[in-house]
């Protein structure tokens, strides 16, 4: 019996599956960056000027590009970075940080602040294309460009790892800024590129993303998605971008089971109001105000009408129910209900970093 075992927040659960049950197990690609790569594109910046280190999310990837600019500036007898986060993820970036080193809070009103350098890995993204860091500013600062790059959107449906005109929008706002990133492309082993320079530039590595990550698997009847990694699914509104990657290669009428906490519960404005009944569902196709995570409701709506989808989490049921989701109480639990509802013959595939693969 195949024994895989899946991301579940800050640990791995393991899915027991009979060998004639399992269709294919599918992970991200690509060949890992050697520190002394990494290190050797690291001194390439000057780290002599004052660098405020802007952490919009927390990876290993992420701590990995930080430890090695700590060590390359302690090995030049250079000042470190000034690390900044947001107060949700302040501990978690520190518990990845050399000891003695200090996290401060992020001010929202930094942006025009020259020496920031903001740090992100790159994903998919069902809005915008790609998950990158303009389309994290332009989610995090501006509201009412949200609002144009939704409605620029392709389509009721998502379209992850395609070149979209919210995408576009994403980048026409980080060039109002003078800012640097540091942009990474990874997979569940480590680092397989990195890119230095303003927002709207880093954005190419999109290409690296793509050579690795697309996987032609055909349509599937059932699917398991792990997100790969806790970062991508400690909200509701995170985890399902690594459904929507996956939503091409699912049948009509097939199912579609998401592993994921969500300790930090829902993850977006939308599905909170929507959850408590004060979310208009006709306000999603034109709507007068962008209200944060509001394309994750309709493509949710509109992938329903496709596919069925199940949910391991920690949310209470009631939130899964309200939004027409299949609750299982575990891993174990979902492979169950698989072999129940669609025979003791089904083949599974399962996605083991679903927020890095774009399979189709």
């Amino acid at each position: 019996m195949p024994e895989i075992w899946l991301n579940y927040g800050i640990t791995d659960v393991v899915l027991d599956i009979r060998a004639e049950n399992l269709e294919q197990k599918i992970d991200s690609d690509g060949t890992i960056l050697e520190d002394s790569a990494i290190n050797e594109k690291l001194n390439s910046i000057d780290l002599s000027r004052p660098m405020d280190l802007a952490v919009l999310h927390n990876s290993k990837s992420i701590q990995k590009i930080i430890s090695s600019l700590f060590t390359i500036c302690e090995q030049k007898s250079l000042p470190f970075p000034n690390v900044l986060a947001e107060r949700k993820i302040m501990n978690q970036v520190k518990a990845g940080m050399p000891e003695g080193s200090s996290v401060n809070e992020f001010d929202n009103n930094e942006l025009s602040n020259s020496n920031l350098v903001f740090i992100g890995e790159m994903e998919f993204n069902g809005l915008f294309g790609y998950e990158t860091i303009s389309t994290r500013l332009i989610k995090k600062f501006g509201q009412e460009d949200m609002l144009s790059a939704y409605a620029k959107r392709k389509g009721n449906f998502p379209s992850p790892g395609q070149p979209t005109e919210s995408l576009d929008e994403a980048k026409k706002f980080s060039n109002n800024f003078e800012i640097q990133g540091i942009e990474i492309v990874a997979n569940s082993k480590g680092i397989v590129d990195f890119s230095v320079g303003h927002p709207s530039e880093t954005i190419s590595l999109t290409k690296t993303l793509e050579s690795f990550a697309i996987q032609d698997i055909g349509k599937q009847k059932s699917m398991i998605i792990s997100t790969g990694k806790d970062s991508s699914n400690d909200t509701l509104s995170h985890s399902l971008s690594s459904l929507w990657n996956c939503s091409n290669a699912i049948q009509n009428g097939g199912l579609a089971i998401l592993v994921a906490e969500c300790k930090g519960g829902l993850g977006s404005n939308a599905l909170q109001q929507y959850i408590e009944d004060r979310f208009p569902m006709e306000k999603l196709q034109n709507p007068t105000k962008y209200i944060d995570g509001m394309e994750d409701l309709l493509f949710l709506t509109e992938v329903q009408k496709n596919f069925q989808i199940g949910l391991v989490s920690i949310l209470p049921e009631f939130y899964a129910k309200k939004l027409n989701l299949i609750t299982l109480s575990g891993i174990k639990d979902s492979m169950d209900y698989i072999l129940k509802t669609q025979g003791a013959r089904q083949k599974v595939s399962v996605i083991s970093d679903g927020a890095r693969v774009l399979p189709r």
